[in-house]
C-alpha cells in the first residue's frame, strides 16, 4: 500500500517546484517592471532638469567653437638629392627641438635674430603620390617587353630610384607673417648647408660633366662613321648596298646597331644634363608657398561633449545623493 502511494506524492512534489519556479520568474518580470518604472518617473521628474542641461551645454560648446585662434602656416615641397632624406628629417627634428627649448643662440647662428616662438613650429611628412592600377599594370606590361634588352637595368633603377625619394612637405606654423616667410627661406638655406652631402654633389656633378664631354666626343666619331656610310652609299648605288659596315679592323658592324648606339649617347648626355640642374643642392625646394591663414578652432568640432558631461555629471549627483540618503536610513 506504502508503494502505491509513493507516485502520487512524487507528483504533488513536482508540482510545487514548478508553480514555485513560475512564481519566481513572474517576480523578477515583475521587479525588471518596477525599475524600468522607476525610471521612467524618475527622467519624468527631471525632464526638465534634463532639457536645460542639454540646451545649456550645447550653448556652450557653440561659443567655445567660436573662439578661434588665428596662426599662419607656410608649405614648402621638396625633394632630397642623393642619400640625404633621413639627413632632412633628422635635421627638421633638431630645429622643432630648438624651438621647443627656444634656444635663440642656435637661430642667431643662421641668422634668424629677434625670433618670435609663439605659435612657431615646424612639421615634415611625405607627399602622398596617388597612384593609378591601370597605369601600373601598363607599365609593368611595357617593362616586360624589354626583359631580354640591355635597357631593362637602367629602366629598373631609374624607376627604383623614382620610388625610393619620395618629395617631402615642411609646415612652417607662425603666428607673424610679415617674419615668416623669411624665417621658412633662411631654415631650408641652413638645411643646405651641409658640408658633407654639399661635397658629394661636388663629386657627382663633376662625373656628370666629364661624362658629358665623353659621350660628345663619341657622339661626334658615330656621326662620322654614319655620314661615310651614307656616302658610300650614294657612290655605289642602292643596288649594291648592305646593312654592315666594315670598321679599321676588318670587324663587320650592323647600322641599326649603331644608330641605337648613338640613340643611347643622346639619352646618356640627356640624362647627365638634367641630374646637373637637379642636384645643386642636398634637398632641392619644389615649391615655397606663400602664407597662409589657418584658423583652429579652440574647443574643437564636438559640439555635444559639454552637453553630454552635464547630464553624467548630473546622473552621478542623483546617485550619490540616493545612497547619502540610504545611508542615513541604515544608521
Amino acid at each position: 500500500m506504502a508503494s502505491n502511494q509513493s507516485p502520487s506524492t512524487q507528483n504533488n512534489s513536482d508540482e510545487i517546484d514548478l508553480g514555485q519556479l513560475f512564481h519566481l520568474i513572474g517576480r523578477g518580470f515583475n521587479a525588471v517592471f518596477r525599475w524600468f518604472l522607476r525610471v521612467f518617473l524618475y527622467l519624468k521628474k527631471n525632464l526638465l532638469i534634463l532639457i536645460a542641461l542639454v540646451v545649456v551645454g550645447l550653448a556652450i560648446g557653440y561659443g567655445l567653437n567660436q573662439i578661434i585662434s588665428k596662426k599662419y602656416k607656410t608649405e614648402v615641397i621638396v625633394k632630397p638629392q642623393i642619400e640625404s632624406k633621413t639627413y632632412l628629417y633628422d635635421v627638421v627634428n633638431e630645429l622643432q627641438s630648438n624651438i621647443g627649448t627656444r634656444d635663440t643662440l642656435f637661430f642667431k647662428s643662421i641668422g634668424i635674430d629677434n625670433i618670435d616662438f609663439n605659435g612657431l613650429n615646424i612639421e615634415i611628412s611625405r607627399v602622398e603620390e596617388v597612384g593609378n592600377s591601370e597605369n601600373d599594370i601598363q607599365y609593368l606590361e611595357l617593362l616586360q617587353s624589354f626583359e631580354n634588352t640591355d635597357a631593362i637595368a637602367d629602366l629598373v633603377r631609374a624607376e627604383l630610384q623614382n620610388k625610393s625619394s619620395f618629395n617631402h612637405r615642411i609646415t612652417f606654423y607662425y603666428k607673424n607673417p610679415a617674419n615668416g616667410k623669411i624665417f621658412a627661406e633662411k631654415v631650408l638655406n641652413y638645411i643646405n648647408t651641409n658640408s658633407y652631402f654639399n661635397s658629394l654633389l661636388e663629386v657627382y656633378r663633376n662625373n656628370a660633366i666629364a661624362r658629358i664631354k665623353e659621350d660628345e666626343k663619341i657622339l661626334i666619331q658615330v656621326d662620322e662613321i654614319i655620314a661615310n656610310y651614307t656616302n658610300g652609299l650614294a657612290s655605289k648605288g642602292n643596288s649594291s648596298s648592305n646593312d654592315k659596315i666594315i670598321l679599321d679592323n676588318q670587324e663587320q658592324v650592323n647600322i641599326a646597331d649603331i644608330f641605337e648606339y648613338k640613340t643611347g649617347l643622346i639619352r646618356d648626355i640627356e640624362a647627365k644634363k638634367l641630374e646637373l640642374q637637379e642636384r645643386v643642392v642636398p634637398v632641392s625646394i619644389i615649391n615655397l608657398g606663400q602664407n597662409q591663414v589657418e584658423r583652429k578652432s579652440f574647443f574643437g568640432k564636438s559640439i555635444v561633449l559639454i552637453p553630454v558631461i552635464f547630464i553624467v555629471l548630473f546622473f552621478i549627483t542623483s546617485i550619490l545623493i540616493y545612497f547619502n540618503r540610504k545611508a542615513k536610513e541604515l544608521l
